[in-house]
């Protein structure tokens, strides 16, 4: 159960890229209207949007599945689920929202998540590689600077992040959600906010479950479902847990969440524990949007400064939100990032939100 709503890092992510490119140039392509985003141009049999990616690894070829919901030859918003090891279910809210807009957006399950391939290899679990397997599903899908928006949330904002600094001439535009750029500064976040917010009583027994490694230790959720999830995670009531979320976190792969983030729920000891490309943040061209919130398990006010720090960096601020803010401030976080895919595509390296 201990990892049945992990998140430390949650590295539960969510990033879009955009790419300060050409939508002004004579052969703009037409937005998709009303009458063309439903429009299903796959030949052969048809599967609801569904794709079986092929992914070269240093262990061979796996498969990894996608699923794209609309069309619009301008706005391609892919992906990238938090955890690590959670899947793409949790942005399963957008669709409540996206269509009305005309905005494409595209499910992804990385490698060892969801319906995806599981190699159960933690040589695997590496974040370059994953960078690789990125770049691998957006040649396939045939998004290119003129239509690729990435979104990463928590983990998925670790990944989009590296990507974009390797491969951002292949992006219109990118949305970090809900991840710092620095997992130090994450950890120390962690320790000298948040935990010292807990009822000291409540955080010593805390400590005394993890120093011995007993995360099996009923206990251990007892204690964190209210005082940490409750407050960090997302704070609708427990009892009212959207199911989408409740069903993605439940499926976590705790091999992937382990390797990379560690056992601990307040820290990070996995192989993100030195992340941190903070000083690489104005190498990054691309419009960016950075979305935190009041509650999250990340300081809002590093999210803030990283839009500061790149080139063309927009802050969203979610005053009511958490880790999972598209569900606890769905409104703002939403119609925040509606005006940004809107603003970038119009033209607007930094939109106003």
């Amino acid at each position: 159960m201990k990892r049945l709503f992990s998140y430390g890092l949650i590295v539960l992510g969510i990033f879009v890229v955009f790419s300060a490119c050409s939508n002004q140039s004579e052969n703009k392509v037409p937005a998709a209207s009303g009458d063309t985003y439903f429009t299903d141009n796959e030949s052969g049999v048809k599967t609801g949007g569904i794709k079986m990616l092929t992914v070269q690894t240093p262990r061979g070829a796996f498969k990894v599945w996608t699923k794209r919901f609309g069309n619009n030859p301008r706005i391609k918003l892919l992906l990238l689920n938090g955890g690590p090891g959670a899947t793409h279910e949790y942005f399963e809210c957008f669709e409540s929202f996206l269509p009305a807009e005309g905005i494409e957006f595209i499910y992804y399950d990385q490698l060892g998540c969801g319906l995806s391939d599981n190699p159960n290899d933690t040589a695997m679990w590496d974040l370059p590689r994953y960078v690789e397997e990125v770049e691998q599903v957006r040649s396939a899908l045939g998004l290119n600077r003129n239509n690729f928006f990435l979104l990463g949330h928590s983990w998925g904002g670790i990944l989009a992040t590296e990507y974009a600094l390797k491969y951002q001439d292949n992006m219109k535009g990118l949305i970090i959600s809900n991840m710092m750029s620095s997992c130090p500064d994450y950890g120390r976040y962690a320790a000298e906010v948040l935990a010292k917010q807990m009822d000291p009583k409540v955080l010593d027994t805390i400590r005394q479950i993890e120093a011995k490694k007993d995360f099996s230790n009923p206990k251990y959720m007892e204690l964190l479902m209210p005082n940490f999830y409750a407050k960090h995670i997302c704070r609708l009531p427990l009892d009212q847990w959207p199911e989408p979320m409740t069903r993605s976190l439940g499926k976590i792969n705790q091999s992937l969440y382990v390797t990379m983030q560690g056992p601990s729920e307040f820290g990070i000891s996995g192989k993100l524990e030195k992340w941190d490309r903070k000083a690489d943040l104005p190498k990054l061209l691309v419009p960016t949007l950075t979305i935190g919130a009041e509650h999250d398990t990340m300081d809002p006010e590093h999210m803030k400064w990283m839009a500061s720090q790149v080139q063309n960096g927009t802050n969203l601020y979610c005053p009511n939100g958490s880790h999972m803010s598209m569900y606890d401030d769905q409104e703002t976080y939403v119609n925040g990032l509606i005006k940004f895919l809107k603003g970038v595509d119009a033209g607007n390296a930094k939109p106003s939100l």
